[in-house]
């Protein structure tokens, strides 16, 4: 039966998101292959990491952008539409499109299902939808695609990139990816393919080792920030990029926080080695798109009067960053409301919340599958001597009512950022 409408196309996908993730190809493959590949219809950079993924991508993106290039893009979660996972320079797909896709793919989905291989998980219907589109009905000059779970056995795994790109490493997902941060390196690193060039923004000095073993089993060139390429925070926001035989000054960024200097200068390196491969790209193109570049739900300031900042720091790496950030504030008093799915480590990220100067942390809850229960978020609360809340629309508005010099930020969970921005932008 086909789909009718963008509503019954998003129910199909979503719908499918009972039959868990998946890991493997065995499902994409069979998939691709009965719609002619049209993964290898493009141009690719394939970006991993645990954190710094989408900011990555879209000072990339800003970057090509800027040089006059037409570039598709895949995100995930997405922060207002379901549209935006798939963009063309940040326009997201119509609604039209995505039910044509639908009815492209769900016949597939349907017959594979039958099969010994099951059903394709909701990220492989979104990811076969996102190469369908780009091969056959928009045109672009380059894809930029983002890992949606570790790299190796990640829907989007099927591709041969002009560019391998790991941003950061951080314990997340480890009923997945392992239990200690080299399986889950490791698991990065699967996007790594033979003869074709990596950067890598990982820091921890143990996984940079076994990503230069990685690079010379793929008799692949590595660039490890750092080491290859390196980033010199001149005032906030603002950079010097270096390799051996190249410098670029004042570089001004458009997201805050010292670790999107180091997100920069990977995407710039990134920019460098597409330049190789035929890509016409200047300093100036690269300046422009850096100070450009926005990507809802970081470190974003969304309300003026109290200030509100959202900031999807949805996992322990993620939330060390947001403390660290929030040393600017220094001197104001601070409120944090706060959510998180019950499969992370809230506890650990309540413990980092309470290193923040002059803090006052709310815990709450919201509508969605895997986030915490209202019993729960009293439970944890007690037990941490922080404040639960229940209703986080009420306790907003009164905070915006009552106006007041405190900062009030906003983290946890993207889905959460994605409700709590989405009813801050129509207040």
């Amino acid at each position: 039966m086909d789909i009718k409408s963008y509503t019954e196309a998003l129910e199909w996908i979503h719908g499918t998101l009972r039959m868990g993730i998946k890991p493997g190809l065995m499902r994409m493959e069979w998939m691709l292959a009965r719609l002619a590949n049209p993964e290898n219809k493009n141009k690719w950079v394939h970006i991993a990491g645990t954190n710094g993924k989408g900011s990555t991508l879209t000072f990339l993106r800003n970057i090509l952008e800027q040089s006059g290039y037409r570039v598709g893009t895949f995100t995930s979660p997405y922060i207002e539409t379901f549209n935006e996972r798939i963009s063309v320079n940040g326009t997201p797909i119509d609604d039209e499109k995505i039910v044509v896709l639908c009815n492209r793919i769900k016949p597939l989905a349907d017959e594979i299902a039958q099969t010994e291989m099951g059903h394709p998980s909701e990220f492989e219907i979104i990811t076969v939808m996102m190469f369908l589109y780009f091969a056959e009905y928009d045109n672009i000059d380059i894809g930029l695609i983002e890992v949606g779970l570790g790299g190796r056995l990640d829907s989007t795994n099927v591709i041969t990139p002009l560019v391998s790109v790991v941003t950061t490493i951080g314990m997340d997902h480890m009923e997945f990816l392992g239990n200690s941060l080299e399986s889950i390196a490791m698991e990065k690193a699967g996007i790594f393919k033979k003869h074709i060039p990596i950067v890598s923004g990982v820091i921890q000095p143990e996984i940079r080792v076994l990503y230069e073993e990685k690079a010379n089993e793929c008799e692949s060139r590595l660039y490890q920030l750092d080491t290859h390429f390196s980033m010199q925070k001149q005032v906030e926001g603002v950079f010097t990029y270096r390799t051996e035989n190249q410098e670029i000054i004042d570089i001004g960024v458009g997201l805050m926080g010292d670790h999107q200097l180091c997100n920069a200068a990977v995407a710039i390196r990134t920019a460098e080695l597409l330049k190789e491969q035929q890509f016409v790209i200047t300093d100036e193109n690269i300046k422009k798109g850096l100070k450009k570049a926005k990507w809802p739900g970081r470190m974003e300031q969304i309300h003026d009067n109290p200030i509100i900042f959202l900031d999807g720091a949805h996992n322990l790496e993620g939330m060390k960053v947001l403390v660290h950030s929030a040393k600017k504030f220094k001197g104001v008093r601070i409120k944090v409301l706060f959510t998180a799915m019950k499969d992370k480590e809230f506890t650990e990220m309540i413990s980092l919340l309470n290193g923040i100067d002059d803090v006052q942390i709310y815990l709450t809850t919201f509508d969605y599958p895997r986030a915490l229960a209202k019993n729960e978020i009293k439970q944890i609360a007690t037990a941490n001597n922080i404040m639960a809340v229940e209703n986080w629309e009420n306790k907003l508005n009164n905070w915006i009512a009552s106006g007041g010099e405190e900062v009030i930020l906003i983290t946890g969970s993207l889905y959460f950022i994605s409700e709590v921005r989405k009813k801050l932008l129509y207040y």
